[in-house]
């Protein structure tokens, strides 16, 4: 490990010679140190304090100016939300899908900002100030005990936080990153794992950063890690290959774009890969909510496409499309100018509502002919009353119109009178979304829980557009309201497991009792049941689809289907991956065609049949034997 640290100290020092580069508009960074650091369990312990009266306050809200919205939260048509799209009642499919649930790291601080990730064994959550810890993702149990996220760089960062915890499971390897800054000095820091150990080594880089990189976001996508933050209109993307083999000198290039009509706080999300990585060559679209109490805007979704070219000579170049619009149906994005703006039960004080921006992460998925990306932000239903809602989208891209977002799907999940705030979207491989989020309430009852909680919900992908048909499922109940400080979130963070139908969430709720409340964390993993997405538990044949094997191949064949046209038909294994799939025609309602199982072992699969860009979907069982 000497020779590693003296070698890596080497690259360093040779680092720091580099020079950032600018080129057809884009500027080249190349990072200012890299290590590899020793094995995280090598490192010494974090420790934790229980104590409110000892966790400070973030200073991130210093690099937010005042919103930009009309704070006389006008509640007429053009301002309010649409009723149509509001769901006012609970699901009521039930919801028994809960699997792992256990308590997370709270962290020194106020707001906690819990991120986590999910590999194919260890499940790993990062908090403010800022230790990060390695759990067993079936059990719960401690695989590490949490470390200081700063000790990973050399020399060690301080604990400025947002972190962000991803597991690309594209190359088997851990992502971790925090911004930080030092005088006038700005620093966004990144560590990739050098195995799929979470708890070993990790390659480290340090990037700066022309301005704080507040509410720094990444995602992964086939050329590169990309971020936004609050800094205005500017991208960031890391060169993700390099960095996968240690290079030492893996660049980022970084650009701007025109954000059109907004100001203070506000961070668009880039896509984040799950299912299978986009084709090299695919532009990278990111997004983001505009309300039209805007100057110029409407309510709806804006987005621009990024594309890198790494070898473009003599520096990469980043380019961005101009923005295109996507318009919803109108909703209330408003919040309080102070952030208060979620009621507590006992108390006047209120929590922030995390307004004004999509709530992480804008998970991409590539289907047969479509791709999409889901999004979610807050909404405001009432001033006096406080309450604010979830409002959600569906967003898909034709594979015959690439490039084009269009507006599949929305909803804003509205069930009660409590506050639903803080969410975070995904789907499984079946196409059902869940969607997990922070609740809260301005009183409590025996039968009644309204301390800020940890609740979740979902939908299957024939259900009826916008509707969350799956019963709320309350994970972790709040024991008591939180006082003194209204920071809350800002973030949470659902993933998918490797085997794409295991969602993993970790949020806050707020623990303690009475008004001595305050922030604690917890993870939980959900599945939305398989039983449920329109299976024929007995047998192989479900509204005139059938499927069975013969020879090497599974023949499938539908009758008498209520849609016409071009139909999508998959293939996936028992636990829904999707293994393949193609686009057939339909003669007279009616199609037959064939699946290769070539490299398929004995055991169960499922086949769907549906229409893109409707929510037609027929799925059935058949036994491959061999």
């Amino acid at each position: 490990m000497k020779k590693i640290l003296l070698l890596s100290g080497v690259f360093a020092a040779s680092i720091m010679n580099a020079q950032n580069t600018s080129n057809s508009g884009s500027e080249v960074l190349y990072p200012i140190d890299f290590h590899i650091s020793p094995p995280l369990t090598d490192m010494p312990d974090f420790e934790e304090t229980d104590n409110l009266y000892e966790k400070e306050e973030a200073k991130d809200r210093e690099h937010r100016p005042k919103p930009h919205f009309d704070f006389t939260e006008k509640d007429g048509p053009e301002y309010g939300n649409d009723p149509a799209s509001i769901q006012t009642s609970f699901g009521t499919v039930p919801n028994n899908g809960l699997k792992l649930s256990v308590a997370g790291q709270s962290g020194n601080g106020y707001p906690p900002d819990p991120s986590g990730a999910v590999g194919l064994t260890q499940y790993v959550q990062a908090v403010n100030a800022t230790p990060f810890k390695v759990y067993n993702k079936t059990t719960g149990a401690q695989i590490m005990a949490p470390k200081n996220i700063g000790t990973l760089w050399s020399p060690q960062t301080g604990n400025m936080g947002d972190p962000i915890v991803l597991y690309d499971k594209f190359a088997d390897r851990w992502f971790l990153a925090q911004f930080g800054q030092s005088g006038s000095t700005n620093y966004v820091y990144i560590a990739i794992s050098t195995t799929n150990n979470a708890a070993g080594t990790y390659y480290t880089y340090t990037y700066t950063s022309a301005q704080f990189p507040d509410y720094l976001k990444f995602s992964i996508w086939a050329d590169g890690y990309y971020m936004t933050s609050n800094q205005g209109g500017r991208l960031y993307v890391f060169e993700r290959t390099a960095m996968l083999a240690g290079t030492p000198t893996a660049r980022s290039v970084t650009s701007t774009f025109t954000v059109g009509g907004t100001s203070g706080f506000w961070c668009p999300l880039a896509a984040d890969a799950d299912g299978t990585l986009p084709p090299a060559g695919t532009a990278c679209p990111f997004f983001w909510m505009t309300d039209n109490s805007w100057s110029g805007n409407v309510d709806g979704v804006k987005y621009c496409k990024a594309t890198v070219n790494w070898n473009a000579t003599p520096n990469p170049t980043l380019s961005i499309t101009p923005a295109a619009q996507i318009t919803t149906a109108a909703f209330n994005g408003t919040y309080n100018a102070s952030w208060n703006d979620v009621p507590q039960p006992g108390t006047t004080s209120m929590l922030d509502g995390i307004g004004g921006v999509a709530t992480y992460r804008a998970q991409y998925r590539r289907w047969t002919g479509y791709n999409t990306v889901l999004l979610n932000w807050g909404v405001l239903i009432s001033a006096t009353p406080r309450q604010r809602a979830i409002k959600w989208v569906e967003l898909r891209e034709l594979t015959t119109n690439p490039g084009v977002w269009t507006l599949f799907q929305e909803g804003t999940y509205q069930p009660d009178t409590k506050t639903r705030w803080c969410g975070s979207i995904a789907m499984d491989d079946n196409g059902s979304i869940g969607l997990a989020y922070a609740r809260s309430a301005s009183t409590t009852s025996a039968t009644d829980i309204g301390y800020p909680s940890l609740c979740y919900t979902g939908r299957k992908a024939t259900d009826p557009a916008g509707t969350m048909t799956f019963a709320e499922t309350l994970v972790k109940a709040g024991t008591g309201s939180q006082t003194g400080v209204n920071r809350f979130g800002d973030y949470s963070h659902t993933s998918m497991d490797p085997d794409g139908v295991t969602f993993y969430h970790t949020s806050e709720y707020i623990g303690g009792t009475g008004t001595s409340g305050g922030p604690r964390t917890w993870i939980f993993s959900y599945q939305l049941p398989l039983t449920s997405v329109g299976v024929d538990e007995a047998g192989n044949q479900v509204n005139n689809v059938s499927a069975y094997t013969s020879n090497n191949e599974i023949a499938v064949k539908a009758s008498n289907l209520n849609v016409d046209g071009e139909v999508v038909v998959d293939l996936f294994d028992a636990s829904g991956k999707q293994l393949s799939g193609k686009q057939v025609m339909l003669a007279g309602n009616s199609f037959e065609t064939s699946l290769s199982t070539d490299n398929l072992p004995t055991g169960m699969y499922l086949v769907r049949v549906g229409k893109v860009n409707t929510s037609f979907q027929r799925v059935v069982k058949v036994s491959v034997n061999k």
